[in-house]
């Protein structure tokens, strides 16, 4: 009859240790992306590579915008028909994927 009621004791005590919660802790992960700083260039400043590129790559294309980083590499604002989108080259003419 001891062993029931410490048989039962040890039972009812193992399972409120299932029935106890574990603490939440929320974890926050900050992604910080460094973007290279542009700055607008006048359409004249952009090199002729570049221009020729554009127009061999794309020929309806208009040139809207264009700006330069520190690194030489151009963000170029361009329009094709009704669509409208950014590439990106360096000062030689050769085009940049980001």
């Amino acid at each position: 009859m001891k062993n029931l009621f410490l048989s039962a004791a040890i039972v009812l005590g193992g399972l409120t240790s299932f029935a106890s919660t574990s603490p939440v802790s929320d974890n926050v992960i900050k992604t910080v992306s460094i973007q290279d700083e542009y700055t607008e260039v006048k359409l004249e400043e952009v090199p002729t590579a570049i221009t020729d590129a554009l127009k061999k790559a794309y020929p309806d294309v208009v040139l809207s915008k264009a700006y330069k980083n520190a690194k030489s590499e151009y963000k170029l604002d361009v329009t094709v028909g009704d669509k409208v989108g950014n590439l990106f080259a360096n000062a030689d003419g050769t085009w940049i994927k980001k």
